[in-house]
């Protein structure tokens, strides 16, 4: 299944549109999972929630009530559920609770497993579904770019490199001198995947080699709706959703495209499951979940573990667009890497990475220093949104001291030595008021000379 998704051209993708919304199962066979997991997983609900509605017991683990309507006839017959009555709407109403042997069997499953929550679905089902919402399949041209753009100065040939490399959802490379926006042109790249690449759809949890591996991170993912995962909703709307044909699959959350970011902290660990050993379940790694979005490593080069390392990690992921995770048994198995993987940094290319690893970055995106004409356009940019007094003096200041003098200017230059300028008038109790002598005074503050 995984080698018929991958080998879908751009085109193909791009004529699929929105991803289909994953239908809700009509039966424990097309949930994808056994009697004996669904008997073990309710169980375990009804220990740590007490009696609960029929409805509030489906609601509880996302799935229709006639798909969980078998395990607890299969419960009630083992004596391991009684059923405290109900009413007129049917079982659906019915209090279930467990007996003494249904507790001392959730305490036993506990022991195995102790995750409670939505049921997991598939592993062959989240893969289909991450490569039916692969990045490639997002649409993208100049004029909506250029809006997610808008709060940036940049230069033409900018929208040039940046727009092939987010059609094409391969790894792009950013680089160049500190201060001049590698981190913000990213951040706007993710931002425009998260607001015009459309919903895409997580599970809160996949089943790989009988494990549970949680995948929602309310963290990291933005609900398109967050009743949807507060499951929110009166009665009468849970028992039409729970007991109708057709509906969408509550085990799924509908989320903005995700924007995961991480810096110097990432180390290898994060690539790898997450094992909690006194619940016996696992949490994916960082880059599962930012699959079908943005995954952005900032000041590439100064992690934990070595560049090297990373890269030796992802040579395979970045060539086929899948990774291989390992359980805690040793077992081994596929999982999608479907994502825009954005490298920022201000070292040198070369000191970081070979030519074999600098091969598989598609897109190389260098942000040099700004030429004048950018530079005053950004500090102009800065100074009206501070709500400053234009002052051309300040600029000519800071060329004629420093920039014309060795110096290589920054554009966050201009946001700094405003704000300290806006600091000092503050702390003066006077006016915020744009002069030569107070950006004088703001970068005698600022500017280091040893």
């Amino acid at each position: 299944m995984i080698a018929s998704q991958k080998s879908m051209s751009n085109l193909e993708w791009e004529s699929a549109g929105v991803p289909d919304a994953p239908a809700a199962p009509d039966s424990l066979r097309q949930a994808g999972l056994s009697l004996n997991f669904l008997n073990d997983l309710l169980m375990r609900t009804l220990h740590v929630q007490g009696v609960m509605l029929g409805l509030d017991l489906a609601r509880s683990v996302c799935l229709p009530f006639k798909v969980i309507e078998e395990s607890l006839k299969f419960l009630k017959d083992e004596k391991c559920v009684e059923v405290q009555g109900g009413d007129l709407i049917g079982r659906v109403s019915y209090r279930f609770n467990l007996t003494e042997l249904g507790r001392q069997r959730a305490q036993d499953s506990m022991r195995q497993c102790a995750y409670v929550g939505p049921a997991p679905v598939p592993l062959e089902d989240y893969v289909e579904q991450t490569y039916r919402q692969a990045v490639t399949g997002i649409s993208c041209s100049p004029e909506p770019l250029r809006a997610a753009f808008s709060h940036l100065v940049l230069k033409e040939e900018m929208f040039s490199a940046i727009g092939p490399a987010i059609v094409s959802g391969r790894s792009v490379f950013i680089y160049g001198p500190p201060g001049n926006g590698k981190t913000s042109v990213a951040r706007a790249i993710g931002e425009f995947m998260n607001n015009a690449g459309g919903e895409i759809y997580v599970p809160y949890a996949f089943l790989a080699e009988s494990s549970i591996i949680t995948v929602y991170d309310s963290s990291l993912h933005q609900a398109a709706d967050p009743r949807d995962v507060d499951r929110m909703e009166d009665n009468e709307a849970t028992i039409r959703r729970l007991l109708n044909a057709g509906t969408v699959d509550a085990r799924w959350v509908k989320i903005h495209r995700p924007v995961v970011v991480t810096g110097g902290e990432l180390n290898l660990d994060m690539l790898d499951l997450r094992y909690n050993s006194d619940a016996n379940f696992y949490q994916a790694p960082i880059q599962v979940k930012a699959n079908g979005g943005v995954f952005l490593i900032d000041d590439f080069g100064r992690q934990l573990c070595s560049p090297k390392e990373l890269l030796n990690r992802w040579i395979l992921p970045l060539e086929d667009r899948h990774d291989f995770l390992t359980l805690s048994s040793g077992k081994k198995f596929e999982v999608p890497f479907e994502q825009l993987i954005i490298f920022s940094t201000n070292l040198d290319p070369k000191d970081l990475v070979d030519d074999a690893f600098l091969r598989r970055i598609r897109h190389k995106v260098g942000i040099d220093a700004p030429e004048r004409a950018i530079y005053e356009r950004i500090f102009n940019s800065m100074v009206k949104r501070l709500g400053m007094n234009p002052c051309p003096d300040a600029v000519d200041y800071l060329y004629e001291r420093y920039y014309d003098q060795g110096r290589n200017a920054r554009a966050s230059d201009c946001r700094d030595l405003l704000e300290i300028v806006q600091a000092i008038c503050r702390f003066r109790r006077q006016p915020v008021q744009l002069t030569r002598e107070l950006m004088a005074e703001a970068a005698a503050s600022f500017i280091c000379e040893f």
